[in-house]
């Protein structure tokens, strides 16, 4: 039976939707339950959310499910578009926009031989006989962090990169490369020394200090060779502030005199 305390939580599209979705899904024998992660489970979910569906499989039917499930996530409602998360690293992941009106759901389809492979307890919304309660919590959730010293590994020839490409009057590459700094570096950094999600920039505005609000808006750089290298200098200035153990490094002295020259340069 469907949990429907969880799901009057939800807002009214997202409530109508799993409403109509999860008993659709009751019907397949290779489904054994359907449970709600993301935004749900941090009580931050709203009208402009994302619904992220975790579809649990009984494991010697995986693989037909994963073949089959474009037209399962075509029969629940009036699917618009549908294809898979690669590109954010999660194959298993369908992502779907349906409407009007339009609503954005994530379907992640999991064998319950990797039900232990989590970065969240997801909340369960439907199950048979207790198949998901039963082991969901056996082993703890842990949401990857950001290492300081895989950053610092890599953060100075991001930052010879970029200069590379101010130099090279490639702007749009520039502006593109200190974007990346920012959802790779200054967003995950600041989001978990406050506690939340380190996903990027996610909802950064309403975690991160008005103060380090105003530095991150300093490394957003305009259409111009000069405001790139001065955006990039601000995100310098930026690293300095989040990182635990300044290095001091020989490469660090080396890119930063780097970024003189291209000044000079284009002086």
């Amino acid at each position: 039976m469907l949990d429907q305390h969880r799901v009057e939580s939800l807002p009214e599209a997202h409530r109508a939707f799993v409403e109509n979705c999860v008993p659709r899904l009751m019907f397949d024998p290779r489904i054994v339950g359907v449970a709600l992660g993301g935004s749900f489970l941090l009580n931050e979910i709203d009208a402009y959310s994302d619904l992220d569906l975790v579809v649990f499989i009984d494991p010697p039917h995986y693989d037909s499910v994963l073949v089959d499930r474009q037209n399962i996530v075509k029969k629940i409602g009036s699917l618009l578009e549908s294809f898979t998360g690669e590109h954010v690293g999660e194959p298993r992941l369908l992502i779907c926009l349906y409407g009007p009106p339009l609503l954005h759901i994530d379907f992640k389809f999991v064998s319950m031989d990797d039900i232990h492979e989590k970065v969240e307890n997801p909340a369960v919304l439907w199950e048979r006989e207790d198949l998901i309660s039963s082991q969901i919590n056996l082993e703890p959730a842990t949401f990857p962090q950001p290492d300081p010293t895989w950053i610092e590994k890599r953060f100075w020839t991001w930052i010879h990169y970029t200069a590379t490409k101010i130099g090279r009057g490639e702007i749009f590459e520039a502006m593109e490369a200190i974007g990346f700094l920012r959802v790779m570096v200054f967003g995950p950094l600041i989001l978990q020394k406050k506690g939340a999600r380190p996903r990027g920039l996610r909802k950064i505005e309403r975690y991160a200090s008005q103060t380090e609000l105003q530095k991150l808006e300093m490394t957003v750089a305009t259409n111009d060779p000069g405001d790139c290298l001065r955006a990039l200098r601000e995100s310098i200035a930026l690293y300095h502030t989040l990182r635990d153990n300044p290095s001091n490094s020989t490469l660090e002295k080396l890119v930063l005199d780097y970024l003189d020259q291209i000044e000079t340069n284009l002086d």
